[in-house]
């Protein structure tokens, strides 16, 4: 029984020494040995490996991928013109060297993000200082992200202690004013949208009495130009008229005077409510009582 113990307690021994002795690097990963606290190999290609036990040999495992390190800092910056604004950034980012890496910077990405966005901090705010506002919004921006991506570089990878990291891209994401300002810059923008609407409403007012005073204009141009014709019209309507009642009434002058009387008296009695005051003998009632009568 106690030989059957020693046998399988063995057996496990030697499975757990095997086990520390082989370690498996992952395609997106790098495996650092170490060897008594220095680096002694970093593995590159995935698969199986095999090492001491520990403490002799010990693995460390680094990301290979490429990263991304975006902007947590909230405190503005001075624009040429003084002008603080927020700028937000994100920066790609790989590590390239294992070993300068663990040497120069730490033992896993956390260590190399922390110093990379203190490097890039700086650098935007320096980029920042040399440029307007309108450069930051539109003509300067690509310019900016490339200065500032050239000066990360020389910084991660300084003569002396190269920090074994790739800075592939800088990008920013937003420009914006500091919170501090960017009420009293929505109020003149405000104001300043008002004063247009303003200007605006008095322009196609003014346009607007113009139109009206052109259309009465040309309604009385209008207006007058149809009266004249109309009086023109009515005239020679008259003038015909009168010629024709001149050839009908020279051939038969009784009849005319009794037409014309005819027409006096419908003049003079437009309406039954009307009363006159006349003498019957007189001539204008000589229609009414004949010819015959002579008198």
């Amino acid at each position: 029984m106690n030989r059957l113990g020693f046998v399988i307690t063995s057996v496990l021994v030697a499975l757990a020494l095997g086990s520390s002795m082989l370690f498996v690097v992952d395609q997106r990963q790098f495996g650092v040995l170490f060897q008594l606290g220095q680096i002694k190999q970093v593995v590159t290609e995935p698969g199986l490996n095999f090492k001491l036990p520990p403490p002799f040999q010990n693995v460390s495992y680094i990301d290979k991928r490429l990263l991304t390190l975006e902007s947590n800092d909230t405190e503005p910056s001075l624009t040429a013109e003084k002008q603080r604004v927020v700028i937000d950034w994100y920066v790609r980012w790989r590590i390239s060297d294992p070993q300068a890496y663990i040497r120069n910077v730490g033992l896993n990405e956390g260590a190399g993000a922390l110093q990379l966005n203190r490097v890039v901090r700086n650098s935007f705010q320096q980029e920042v200082n040399k440029r307007t506002l309108k450069e930051l919004l539109a003509t300067g921006r690509e310019a900016l992200m490339e200065d500032v991506k050239k000066e990360v570089l020389e910084a991660v990878r300084g003569a002396e202690k190269p920090w074994g990291m790739d800075v592939v891209d800088v990008r920013i994401t937003r420009v914006d004013y500091a919170e501090s300002i960017t009420a009293s810059v929505y109020q003149r923008m405000e104001a300043e949208r008002k004063r247009v609407a303003n200007e605006l409403r008095s322009t196609g007012f003014a346009e607007g009495e113009k139109i009206r005073a052109d259309a009465d204009r040309q309604r009385e141009v209008i207006v007058a130009e149809a009266y004249k014709k109309a009086q023109t019209i009515k005239g020679e309507g008259d003038a015909k008229a009168a010629a024709a009642y001149s050839e009908s009434f020279g051939k038969d002058p009784s009849f005319a005077q009794f037409y014309r009387s005819l027409d006096a008296y419908k003049s003079s009695f437009g309406s039954k409510s009307d009363v006159m005051v006349v003498d019957p003998s007189s001539e204008f009632f000589k229609a009414m009582r004949g010819s015959g009568s002579g008198k």
